[in-house]
């Protein structure tokens, strides 16, 4: 009899943590709507482990009722979020961003600019994929002649740990799976022994990685050229999005770029930019109103 209520008991524990097609769909939505990551069937097992971690902490008995809480209660969003996304950031995700770095931003840089000065912001850069691929975006594209610039990113997250792994600049090997071979074996460093890359110590030389919280006082000046803000301002409620927006803008030189993540939109900042593309943004000049690529 025991061992018939403790197999019911293993049952009922099973279906409560049985995550079903209706509760993956809609984790998928939430997921993709707040972040613009599409998460298909084949992540299916790691929703379920965050998942089950989240339910663990929140001490809740059943995903039912974890989704349940995560729907009434707001301040939930962003730890579930952080929970799902954690090491979901890649390198040279969303690549059209880095395309028009690479076909727009650089050569008006290299035909106008007289200091040749570059200075790219990846903030909210998590675990470095991000600053690394633009650094080798600005890598290949100007060659030898990023040599004669004072080229420099800065790398900034809230998370001390993410940013220490940044700067460390070592990941999973399937963290590189689908670039292209030649740009893996240039840089990138495979290590057999414990399936680990290391980023080439040239890309890591144009990165300053830092913590920073967005909200609290910014120690640096600009003026940057580009902004990458990805993904990042869908934590906050519409006036303190509005207040960074207004913050990046006034840290971008005339003519600069903004970009912002695939879900997010500028609100009434827009009017201070023009838009470029697919969430590429240009400031406007605020003395001209005009577009200005000018240092």
């Amino acid at each position: 009899m025991g061992r018939i209520l403790s197999r019911a008991g293993d049952q009922s524990r099973r279906d409560e943590h049985t995550l079903s097609d209706k509760d993956f769909r809609y984790i998928c939505k939430f997921v993709y709507d707040a972040t613009g990551i599409v998460l298909d069937e084949r992540k299916r097992e790691m929703v379920y482990r965050r998942l089950m971690r989240r339910t663990r902490e929140t001490r809740l008995p059943s995903f039912k009722e974890y989704l349940n809480f995560l729907n009434s209660n707001p301040e939930e969003s962003p730890k579930f979020i952080n929970a799902i996304t954690t090491n979901l950031t890649s390198f040279f995700r969303e690549n059209h961003h880095f395309e028009f770095l690479k076909s727009t931003v650089l050569p008006e840089l290299l035909a106008q600019s007289q200091q040749r000065r570059l200075r790219i912001w990846s903030a909210g850069c998590s675990t470095g994929e991000e600053p690394y691929s633009i650094a080798i975006t600005l890598k290949e594209a100007m060659g030898n002649r990023l040599n004669s610039w004072d080229a420099k990113i800065l790398a900034t997250d809230l998370d001390s740990d993410v940013v220490a792994t940044g700067k460390a600049g070592i990941y999973k090997a399937e963290r590189i799976d689908g670039l292209d071979t030649k740009m893996i074996k240039r840089w990138f460093k495979k290590n057999p022994q414990n399936g680990r890359v290391k980023t080439a110590t040239e890309l890591g030389e144009l990165i300053t990685f830092k913590q920073l919280n967005l909200l609290e006082p910014w120690p640096m000046k600009g003026p940057f050229d580009i902004i990458f803000c990805r993904n990042v301002v869908i934590y906050f409620d519409k006036p303190t999005q509005q207040s960074l927006f207004q913050h990046y803008y006034d840290m971008l030189k005339p003519g600069g770029y903004l970009i912002i993540g695939h879900s997010e939109g500028l609100g009434e900042m827009q009017e201070k930019f023009t838009a470029m593309g697919k969430t590429i943004f240009q400031k406007i000049d605020p003395l001209s109103g005009s577009l200005s690529n000018d240092s």
